[in-house]
């Protein structure tokens, strides 16, 4: 069989496979949490917020260890990008994303602030073993003030839409433990075949490994996060469909940037900076001023999601054409 045909295939098995097996991993997950009495609030926005992330984290580990410091870099920021660009921008077109959460509005600003912290530490263009850890010292201090936060939010409405989703996943906690072991088997199998089959694609076509982590692999580990928004802004779980992608965003540039780096320091072009950092920032500070609402309750309505999705397709669009040139 042609060797690019196989690429192809294990890039689109690999991505099918992740997204089943992220739902099946959150699913045992949270169905444990529960039979352990963790709160629902904790086990939405640690379990699920973060636990949607596992693609991004398990690629990105993969790639650095295999010494695919693109794919690892440009699956993290590229991932926060589809996450506010498309997901939050395509969710807003379809419906007005109202935001009523205090703990939503809390997370904005740190989310900001974390990635400012990212830029900082890799303004010398390498992010060091030393960076990595401070990283990940941020992402268990972030841990512990998400624990807190959420148990001290009694009341507050991603609480209950939290509580609504869990009840509809309930199994046996056999079944549960069987999907978490299971989920995260298949995840672990899927990201070495994306990673393989990006790497291998990027090879063949002569495009840098960190455009394939920016585009392909970030939109695909991103899809977790983009069909629980579009289900949640369905049944009306306005906060659910935002607090999903800040979570993940979180983990994205704490837990995922901070692992890769510390299996491997990873030095940076001055054009990641520039232009892929300095986009995610951006579309972030976008986010944080949307869901606030500096004069109005926080609300991402449909003109400013068409200006999130149009800023994400104009970055994919001049990405390709940067590979043509």
């Amino acid at each position: 069989m042609n060797t690019m045909l196989v690429q192809f295939l294990a890039v689109g098995i690999g991505l099918a496979a992740m997204v089943w097996s992220a739902r099946l991993f959150v699913g045992g997950a949270s169905c444990i949490a529960r039979y352990l009495r963790i709160p629902s609030l904790v086990i939405g926005m640690v379990i699920i917020g973060f636990g949607t992330s596992m693609p991004e984290l398990l690629v990105s580990a993969i790639s650095s260890i295999q010494n695919n410091p693109g794919v690892a870099l440009g699956n993290a920021f590229g991932s926060n990008i589809v996450n506010i660009g498309l997901i939050l921008g395509l969710t807003a077109l379809i419906k007005p994303i109202a935001v009523a959460s205090a703990v939503v509005k809390k997370e904005l600003p740190l989310l900001l602030g974390a990635t400012a912290i990212v830029g900082l530490l890799a303004y010398d263009r390498v992010l060091s073993r030393t960076d990595s850890i401070i990283l990940l010292v941020l992402f268990t201090i972030l841990i512990g003030w998400t624990i807190y936060s959420a148990r001290k939010a009694k009341g507050d409405e991603l609480e209950r839409e939290y509580e609504q989703e869990l009840s509809k996943q309930m199994m046996s906690p056999f079944k549960a433990i069987l999907s978490l072991v299971a989920g995260f088997a298949v995840l672990l199998a899927s990201s070495r075949a994306l990673v393989w089959g990006a790497v291998g694609i990027a090879k063949t076509w002569g495009v840098s490994d960190l455009i394939i982590g920016l585009t392909i692999v970030a939109l695909g580990t991103s899809l977790p996060e983009l069909a629980s928004s579009l289900v949640a802004i369905s049944r009306n779980e306005h906060d659910l469909a935002i607090g999903n992608v800040i979570g993940s965003n979180l983990f994205n540039v704490l837990a995922v940037v901070g692992l890769a780096g510390a299996i491997r320091p990873i030095e940076l072009d001055a054009a990641v900076l520039i232009r892929d950092w300095g986009l995610m920032f951006a579309l972030t500070l976008l986010a944080l001023v949307m869901g606030i609402g500096i004069r109005r309750q926080g609300r991402i309505n449909r003109l400013e999601g068409l200006t999130l999705l149009s800023v994400y397709l104009a970055y994919i669009a001049y990405l390709a054409y940067s590979q043509l040139k």
